[in-house]
């Protein structure tokens, strides 16, 4: 029977990419390279298949690993820096561009904001009963983590599926994480603070009373505007 996979807490994966970094840190001695260093390490796992990565019983040991290995390649390379200083463009998970419904009843301003405030409180709560009483039967979920964090690659379709992989995701720790609704592109939507930095802005449509779509955006590329004062 295939395993269903639901994605792993928003702060654990924050704590996996700042071990790597700081792993691949105290091996190069450069901030920059080590970044960089963290960066292949990611794209190798994008590389893999979803078989290959389904058998590495424990990711963060392999990217461990990973980038232990290409931080002694890149000490061996000639030269005073092994980063050649072009940026390195990787999506593990495809920009998606909002699709406005055609078929679907008209949402109000004034109904969309009560969705979504109604979806970060079953958030905060952790209350998945709500969470599935707001979302639409084949509701759907794309998560943008460009490549520099490990979060899930394929968009995940259905109710059960996307309520049980944001609940996961949003899995809180004391006093490190919290959901606001916040303007996002335009209208409402909900933005993610572990330890008073911006880690996830989620933007959702909503068709009558439902959410039917929801993007996720964890690339702390596309959020460093969020953590320098805009929007």
């Amino acid at each position: 029977m295939d395993r269903v996979d639901d994605g792993s807490p928003l702060a654990d994966l924050l704590d996996e990419r700042r071990h790597l970094v700081t792993l691949a840190h105290r091996i190069l001695g450069s901030l920059r390279d080590a970044e960089g260093a963290v960066d292949e390490c990611y794209r190798r796992w994008y590389a893999l298949s979803d078989r290959e990565r389904e058998r590495i019983a424990v990711p963060r040991s392999w990217l461990a690993d990973s980038v232990g290995g290409i931080c002694l390649a890149r000490l061996a390379l000639p030269g005073p820096g092994s980063d050649t200083g072009a940026e390195d463009v990787v999506l593990a998970v495809p920009d998606v561009v909002v699709a406005r419904p055609h078929a679907m009843e008209p949402t109000t301003l004034r109904r969309h904001d009560a969705v979504v405030h109604a979806v970060r409180r079953a958030c905060v709560t952790a209350d998945e009963e709500m969470l599935l009483s707001l979302l639409a039967p084949d509701a759907s979920a794309f998560f943008d983590g460009g490549g520099k964090i490990r979060t899930l690659v394929a968009p995940v379709h259905g109710r059960d599926r996307v309520a049980r992989s944001l609940l996961r995701l949003l899995d809180r720790r004391p006093h490190t994480t919290s959901l606001a609704a916040h303007s996002v592109n335009g209208r409402t939507g909900l933005v993610v603070r572990h330890d008073r930095r911006v880690v996830a802005v989620m933007s959702l449509e909503v068709a009558g009373a439902e959410v039917v779509r929801m993007w996720v955006v964890v690339n702390p590329d596309k959020l460093r505007s969020w953590n320098t004062g805009r929007p």
